[in-house]
């Protein structure tokens, strides 16, 4: 691992090293790789295979980009002949005409076939091309045993190379293709879950999804360590760091880059330089990406949609009032939104995707729009002004108790609903909150919430949670005889499996930190980075 480039991601990293093994013992399970845009799937991909070696698998890397359907075609045999030559001792050269020739005496059948698609390509014969090429890899394996890996770096964006049945035909190929693994990544996870289910749903040949997720706290905070060194960078900011970033390697790289140039640490200043400059790298980012709803129709709509959520408005009954909209033309819109993965949906709240997308759209986008003078300078200051006061907030709310921020989450609950661990669950608005002692040396402390017709009982575990804490919380709630209780145990290391089964018989929840924060989130409220028990 270099400092420039990557961090963690072990546990992806050995989910490919088993498939690959897996394929050449016979056994084929292809992947598909979603996540959000630079959260790290195309670098964890990169570093596998930068360490990958082995004589008896051809991978084949490709990025799908805008692009005709006969310069994919060229480029897709010009990758597969150079990584099926790579380890033949054979001196390369990016030329097609130079891979065909040196590799007709080791491949004769799969260049006979390469020599008919570019035939085809020439007589502008498309129809079959796309399952032609794909047909070349089962080819190879026959002619040398070799196995071949595909992976389609953002592969939705064949569909915009014209290729006719584009799914039905690839589906056929991937129940009879049992010597090719296919990796499939994008960023647009909605839409890869749409199209595994409705188009490439399969009996033999079906995807495993991976989902890369940013960096977990402690992840973060190793990387900040790590990236930062000796730099005096006290521990309130860098947990304000992963807070604001929500842990996306991205923006940590960049932010982490930017500090090590700087003498005197001054994270508001690199900020600024960022997000608020017009040269800023993240000012152009976001102004770039917010181009794609401009000059389409409802335009306005979802740039307003976009702003409200960022600025709070993030309830859907909300967002239509805003409007003025019906729910039904505001779901039209809210479903653009979320297939392009720009914003998600949780029951009934919204939420921008790209944490520091939203920070921008709120404190830079929108403060410009408003401004009446164009005031540079003041705009300025009044950018710094709101950096300020969101560390400042976050630092406050740092100090303050699990306890003590649980009690303030539970008081905004409004009887809306959202999902936790794919289960629903509705924010009770309680009549009464209040911290609450459990006459237990393990589960000590907890909170509790009525209202008419509903009781939650939360109890915090900051060591190990067990099978006999659950079995005591699970005691200590029967002495309250509502019959709607909501049992929920906060812990905060991680829950082994007989753990877990033990509360499932108990029906009671199992949080982590993380569920907490999903919580805090949907509020506008600081992440919890940091335990004060």
């Amino acid at each position: 691992m270099t400092k420039d480039n990557f961090f963690d991601r072990k546990s992806y990293l050995d989910i490919l090293d088993k498939r690959i093994t897996d394929l050449k013992d016979g056994y084929r399970q292809n992947i598909a790789i979603v996540g959000d845009e630079l959260v790290g799937k195309t670098s964890t991909i990169c570093k596998f295979l930068n360490n990958f070696c082995d004589n008896r698998i051809i991978i084949i890397y490709l990025e799908i980009r805008p692009e005709s359907l006969s310069s994919f075609a060229r480029r897709f045999i010009g990758v597969l002949l150079y990584n099926f030559l790579i380890n033949s001792g054979v001196s390369l050269q990016e030329n097609l005409d130079f891979l065909i020739a040196k590799s007709e005496k080791h491949i004769p059948k799969t260049v006979e076939k390469i020599r008919c698609i570019l035939a085809a390509l020439e007589r502008r014969k498309k129809n079959n091309i796309f399952i032609d090429l794909l047909s070349l890899f089962e080819l190879i394996n026959q002619e040398t045993n070799k196995f071949c890996v595909a992976i389609f770096d953002e592969f939705h964006n064949f569909e915009n190379m014209g290729i006719k049945n584009l799914y039905p035909e690839w589906s056929k190929l991937l129940i009879l293709q049992k010597n090719t693994l296919y990796i499939i990544i994008s960023s647009m996870e909605l839409k890869t879950k749409i199209i595994l289910s409705k188009n490439l749903s399969l009996l033999f040949g079906n995807f495993q999804i991976i989902t890369i997720e940013p960096f977990d706290i402690k992840t973060s905070e190793d990387y900040l360590n790590y990236r930062l060194g000796e730099l005096n960078l006290n521990t309130g900011l860098k947990n304000f760091l992963i807070h604001f970033t929500g842990g996306n390697p991205f923006y940590l790289e960049l932010i982490s880059k930017e500090l090590l140039k700087t003498e005197t640490i001054d994270l508001t200043d690199i900020l600024e330089d960022l997000l608020f400059l017009p040269a800023g790298i993240l000012n152009q980012k976001f102004s770039n990406y917010l181009k794609r709803f401009l000059n389409i129709p409802y335009s306005q709509d979802y740039i307003t949609i976009l702003y409200l959520i960022s600025d709070g408005h993030n309830k859907l009954k909300d967002i239509a009032h805003i409007l003025q909209k019906t729910r039904k033309e505001l779901i039209l819109r809210i479903n653009h939104l979320s297939e392009l993965d720009t914003i998600s949906r949780n029951g009934d709240f919204l939420k921008i995707s790209d944490r520091v997308f939203g920070f921008w759209l709120r404190f830079v986008y929108q403060e410009k729009l408003q401004s009446l003078t164009f005031d540079a300078k003041n705009q300025k200051v009044i950018f710094r002004d709101k950096i300020e006061s969101q560390i400042q907030e976050f630092l406050t709310d740092s100090q303050k108790t699990l306890i003590e921020r649980t009690l303030e989450l539970l008081h905004l609950f409004e009887d809306d609903v959202i999902q936790i661990e794919r289960k629903r669950l509705r924010l009770t608005h309680f009549r009464e909150i209040k911290a609450l002692e459990f006459n237990n040396q393990s589960l000590r402390e907890g909170v509790i919430g009525r209202s008419r017709d509903n009781l939650w009982i939360i109890a915090f575990k900051h060591g190990l949670l067990t099978e006999e804490d659950i079995a005591q919380f699970a005691k200590e709630c029967k002495k309250y005889r509502h019959k709607l209780q909501r049992k929920i145990i906060v812990a905060l290391q991680d829950i082994d499996t007989n753990t877990r089964l033990r509360a499932l018989e108990e029906k009671v929840w199992t949080w982590d930190l993380n569920n907490l924060n999903q919580l805090l989130d949907l509020f506008y409220k600081p992440r919890i980075i940091a335990d004060r028990e």
